[in-house]
This record gives structure tokens, sequence and C-alpha cells, in this order.
């Protein structure tokens, strides 16, 4: 059975898991993070994408990105993918994958859902009792989007952007939002979305992007499938 294609649309921005093989690490030392992002930075700048934020943990990576053509978020992840496993491979004397087959993905309705979905990849070390708090892990965006600290890579959203009418406001709006915890359902619903490739956000988000695509944006039902409209071209409506 064919695989299903990944959802991808123009300045939409989407979020990225992409998981060692058999969930076993795939960063082993300070270089090793420090090299990643340095790729990272030089292809997301060569294939026209906005890193919003990241974190690299020792087995798998999150990013939320933004780009004006819908396939650049592959294109980076490929390039990316393919220098690191090299390295990799190079440094440590061996050979064969090091990624669990596809990187993982899902669009992101920006009012509602993209700040929660930056708290969540910001907040991966927390959950997984790395650290106390996010500012103690060195290989997130968390710095760079709450303190202000330099990170070339970082381009905040307009949405992050609109949080101040200054840098300290908008870095204090933003480390308020870490007071409290990610709601579980919100958290699942990122998970969901993310591992299934469906769309994140609410129903009419979930409906404009079926019909830019010409197929369903979220889970199925059991049952025969429904045939949708062809593909209509245009801006998403969001909400």
């Amino acid at each position: 059975m064919p695989r299903r294609a990944r959802i991808a649309l123009p300045n939409v921005p989407v979020h990225i898991i992409q998981r060692g093989n058999n969930r076993q690490c795939c960063f082993f030392a300070d270089e090793d993070y420090r090299r990643y992002l340095d790729w990272l930075a030089e292809y997301a700048t060569k294939t026209g994408c906005r890193v919003h934020a990241y974190v690299l943990m020792t087995n798998h990576v999150h990013l939320l990105v933004s780009a004006e053509q819908a396939d650049a978020g592959g294109a980076l992840m490929k390039l990316l993918g393919q220098r690191y496993v090299q390295y990799v491979n190079r440094v440590y004397r061996r050979s064969g994958t090091l990624w669990e087959g596809r990187f993982r993905s899902c669009p992101v309705q920006e009012e509602g859902y993209l700040l929660g979905c930056q708290r969540y990849i910001e907040l991966n070390p927390v959950r997984a009792n790395m650290v106390v708090h996010p500012a103690e892990y060195r290989w997130s965006s968390y710095r760079a989007n709450a303190q202000g600290e330099a990170d070339v890579l970082v381009q905040p959203h307009s949405l992050y952007d609109a949080l101040g009418n200054a840098a300290d406001a908008r870095q204090a709006s933003y480390r308020e939002l870490f007071r409290y915890e990610l709601e579980p359902g919100l958290v699942d619903e990122i998970r969901r979305a993310t591992n299934g490739n469906f769309a994140l956000g609410n129903a009419r988000f979930a409906a404009e992007v079926a019909s830019m695509i010409g197929r369903r944006a979220v889970p199925g039902v059991s049952g025969r499938p429904r045939k949708l409209a062809a593909p209509v071209s245009g801006v998403l409506d969001f909400e």
C-alpha cells in the first residue's frame, strides 16, 4: 500500500519530528549537537525555511518551520539528514541508517495552536525529566525566544512578534506562557496530528486544508472512505 503524501502547504507552519532508528541515540557528544544546528541553519537558509522553534533530544529532533514553498521543509530535512548521517558514520566509524524512516510532520494552525506547539517543543526536556525548567536545556530555542539569547537559527513567527512592542516585552510575555503546563488535551492533539500526518488545528482549519489537498486532513472513521472534491488553489483563511 503506497504511503500517504505528506501534507505541506506554502506559508503554513509545520511541526516536524525525526527520530533515531529504533529510538536509538542520534547525538552522542556536544559537538554533534553543534554540527547539527550549524547545518540546520545553513540548509534552512538554502531552502528558504524559517525555523521558529527547535529542540534536539538525545534520540530525536523537533522543529517548527515555515516556508513560502510547500516542498521546502522536505528539502531541508533531506539535505540535513544526509549531511548529518555522513558525519556520524565517519566520526563514529559506523555504517547504515541513523534515522527511523521518513520524518513525521503536520501543518499547524497559527491562531490558537502555533505558540502552543512552540511550548510543546521547548518543554520536551522537562517532560523527559532531563531538566526542571526549559532554560536549563542547552539544545533548544527556549533561551532565544524567552531570554533573548543570540541564536542565528531562530526566526520568530509573526504571532510571537505580536506578544509585545519591544524585544524585552515579547520575551517576558513568552516566559509567562511557561508558568503553566500544557493542557493534556493539546499534548495529545499535537502527537496525534504529527504522528498521523494530519492537520493540527480546529475543524475549520482541517476542512480548509482538506479542500486544498483533495483528501481528508483528520483521522478517518470506520467504513468506506469518501472521496473529496478536487483540490482548490488559494490561501487558507485562518480562524
